[in-house]
């Protein structure tokens, strides 16, 4: 599968913000699109995950009730809606399809850069 981002920018605490994450190579319903992170410093971290059908979201606790995974109706791009982000949110944000939620993933997009300032 390969994955295209978009959509990172820098952003004041607070702001919202919209990733976008367009996939190709394979089937839709045949992976999982999640998406991650990793801050300077630290090691990548999972932050959402969407299967096939509505309902099968999947979120860290850090970020539940403020971001928000989709996927469109053709579930070749998924999205993540960030509300009232916070400077800890800052680091380079990845799509990722893979065969479960939360981990065997086997493709990765080059990653995008947000930042949180505040």
């Amino acid at each position: 599968v390969q994955l295209v981002e978009s959509g990172g920018g820098s952003v004041q605490a607070g702001d919202s913000l919209r990733l976008s994450c367009a996939a190709s190579g394979a089937p839709p319903d045949s992976y999982v699109m999640g998406w991650f992170r990793q801050a300077p410093g630290k090691e990548r971290e999972f932050v959402a995950a969407a299967g096939w059908s509505v309902g099968t979201e999947y979120y860290a606790d850090s970020v539940k009730g403020r971001f928000t995974i989709s996927r469109d109706n053709f579930k070749t791009t998924a999205y993540l809606h960030m509300d009232r982000l916070k400077p800890e949110d800052t680091g380079v944000y990845y799509c990722a399809a893979g065969d479960y939620p939360r981990e065997g993933y086997h493709s990765w997009g080059q990653g995008t850069q947000v930042t949180v300032s505040s």
